[in-house]
């Protein structure tokens, strides 16, 4: 659900590009997990701020929790967490956790997460990259529009192929994780 909350972040900040990754290196005990984009990004005060709970740039609420639990989730279970950001440039988060931490969350469906945001936002390029004790898995938005030659990404029938596309490829990657 991070992954997610902090994609719909760099959605609302503009970004036409959003890459999410997750990377799992058993013999170092950890699991990275980076959401980037090329979204409008923060000055040097925002970003100072941008994982306090009472810190947002909407104008609805006054609470921005998603940052905030990021981190609580990863430091919790002994990892770490940064953000880093450039006005105009785009902003990064990443987290990392320790794999075998009891305090570690679970790691949810990362399937609907790229079909919740590939739904969400038809026109954005999603990239998702999953790591594991040196195999890779690498999605990518622009690979498959132009394979559908003008059909949308966002047709019920495409998102369907998709999500079986993407269990089909990352279930052994992240299986146990």
């Amino acid at each position: 659900m991070h992954m997610l909350d902090i994609a719909q972040n760099s959605l609302a900040a503009g970004a036409s590009s959003v890459e999410l990754t997750l990377a799992a290196d058993e013999e170092k005990n950890l699991l990275s997990v980076t959401v980037a984009d090329n979204g409008r990004g923060m000055d040097a005060e925002l970003l100072a701020r941008a994982s306090d709970p009472f810190t947002t740039t909407r104008t609805t609420r006054k609470v921005g929790m998603g940052l905030a639990l990021f981190r609580w989730s990863a430091e919790s279970s002994g990892g770490s967490f940064s953000i880093s950001s450039q006005p105009g440039k785009g902003t990064s988060v990443h987290a990392s956790y320790v794999l075998s931490s009891f305090d570690r969350m679970p790691l949810g469906n990362l399937t609907e997460t790229v079909i919740t945001l590939i739904q969400g936002s038809p026109d954005v390029d999603f990239t998702l990259t999953v790591k594991r004790n040196g195999q890779e898995f690498l999605f990518d938005t622009r690979e498959i529009r132009q394979t559908l030659e003008g059909v949308p990404i966002d047709a019920p029938e495409v998102l369907g192929f998709l999500s079986e596309y993407l269990n089909g490829h990352t279930a052994a990657l992240i299986d146990g994780l």
